[in-house]
């Protein structure tokens, strides 16, 4: 298990688990990131990551990024 900004570019992973305090869990969640799903990183930019999740693409800051682990 690992943070989502260390997985490969274009891998595809599964969440196993979102960290976080209450409020940032729920955002997360609201964004299409939940435990089983599927999740690919799409690019990398600057401090961004491109997220493909639900077949969105999202973008979600590298603190965000460490609290996905898949």
């Amino acid at each position: 298990m690992m943070p989502l900004i260390f997985a490969g570019v274009g891998e595809t992973q599964i969440i196993k688990k979102i960290g976080g305090n209450p409020e940032v869990k729920k955002h997360l969640e609201d964004m299409g990131f939940n435990v089983g799903t599927e999740v690919s990183v799409i690019n990398s930019l600057g401090e961004n990551l491109i997220v493909k999740v639900k077949e969105s693409r999202v973008a979600v800051s590298d603190e965000l990024a460490k609290k996905i682990f898949v």
